[in-house]
């Protein structure tokens, strides 16, 4: 990959620090996602019989879900400049990418077709599920089909390919239009919400009552292109961390500015409330968060379990949605529960969904990551052949 002074790139020497406090970060954001759909009355995910308990939990982590998912793809571009390394190849890259991606999502989608999906979704639905192409189509059935938080990786999936052709006019970016940069982004996702709320057709309504139609709700969300601004800003922020040029805020004061953002979403209108009031809130988040590792400051996220937590999350989730609508479906029999038993019910489904996470981790990702992330070596010269120089030894670059 391309790279610029050693002050801006994120390969430079300031940046090669670790940001395991992003790690633990992870999993704050993955289960945000899963209190979300847990209060989730169709399908019958929210436990409570108490109105007042189901309507107040639906109301507590009514933005959780969305905010979630933002978090990820902005840490994604984060991330991916943050690691960038010139010596990196194209080839490299997408092999990681899709062998972190599709070993978990193929086990969960094979289990949650054996265990409910397969008796009620179509093959137009479950096959573009299974090569993660179903956030691409606007018909419901499909774009939330077998296991509904993969439509997520349909968009990291366009992030990845794209990655490699972004990260070199990202890193020609001067400091002092970074900030532009970040704006146009941020203007970028406000623009998109203004076609949904105005040009796009206000029928039929979404399944779930979100109280938009299923065009703007597909548009202006579950469209992977849509959400490509949020990983440029994550890939720009990674450029002003390296680059110093963001003001220092501290991690509890960056918190309440995410707490505060939750609650603008909650007052907003929906469509605009997805996104657009919690995305700066993130970012200067993470930045607080990736600073406190650069500085060698100690963190709670730094901690052994976080750390575990942050490693066990893309499992945890996508495996909470199964693990929540097949306990709750054939267990419970949708059975409803007193306040006390229904927290408990929760807790058990988190913990459940933890296990999963973790199986996921030991059984699934790591054993192919080990196996077949890297290239396999190049065979030796032959003896009578001068050794090859460094530069025949490199594979190419990204480019």
């Amino acid at each position: 990959m391309a790279s610029t002074s050693p002050t801006t790139d994120p390969g430079s020497e300031r940046s090669r620090a670790k940001l395991p406090s992003l790690t633990g970060l992870r999993f704050i954001a993955a289960a945000l996602v899963f209190f979300f759909h847990a209060t989730f009355s169709d399908p019958p995910m929210n436990p409570f019989a108490d109105e007042s308990w189901e309507e107040g939990f639906r109301w507590l982590f009514s933005q959780a879900g969305w905010m979630g998912v933002s978090f990820f793809f902005v840490l994604s571009g984060f991330v991916l400049t943050w690691s960038a390394r010139p010596q990196d190849t194209l080839t490299g890259f997408w092999r990681r990418r899709l062998l972190k991606v599709f070993p978990n999502h193929i086990a969960t989608w094979a289990l949650a077709m054996v265990l409910f999906a397969g008796a009620m979704t179509p093959v137009s639905a479950w096959l573009p599920n299974l090569f993660l192409v179903h956030s691409w189509f606007p018909q419901h059935a499909t774009f939330i089909s077998v296991n509904p938080p993969s439509w997520s990786l349909c968009s990291e999936l366009l992030f990845y390919a794209l990655f490699p052709f972004l990260i070199r006019p990202v890193l020609r970016i001067k400091e002092h239009a970074l900030w532009a940069w970040a704006a146009a982004m941020v203007a970028g996702m406000l623009a998109v919400q203004l076609v949904t709320d105005f040009l796009l057709p206000q029928n039929p309504p979404t399944p779930e009552g979100f109280g938009v139609s299923l065009w703007e709700f597909w548009f202006g969300y579950n469209f992977p292109p849509v959400r490509m601004f949020e990983f440029v800003l994550g890939m720009i922020l990674a450029r002003m961390v390296a680059a110093d040029v963001l003001p220092r805020i501290r991690v509890l004061p960056a918190a309440l500015l995410c707490v505060a953002g939750y609650a603008a979403a909650m007052a907003v209108p929906f469509l605009y409330g997805l996104t657009l009031m919690t995305v700066l809130p993130i970012a200067v988040l993470i930045a607080a968060v990736a600073r406190t590792d650069i500085d060698g400051t100690s963190t709670a996220l730094r901690s052994r379990p976080m750390q575990w937590l942050g490693e066990v999350s893309f499992g945890f989730y996508l495996a909470q949605y199964v693990v929540m609508y097949f306990g709750r479906t054939a267990l419970m029999d949708e059975r409803l529960f007193a306040p006390l038993p229904g927290v408990l019910v929760l807790l058990g489904f988190f913990l459940a969904t933890l296990l999963t996470g973790w199986l996921l981790l030991v059984c699934v990702e790591r054993p192919v990551m080990r196996r077949w992330a890297r290239p396999p070596a190049p065979p030796a010269p032959p003896a009578a052949q001068d050794s090859p120089t460094e530069e025949t030894r490199t594979a190419p670059a990204l480019r």
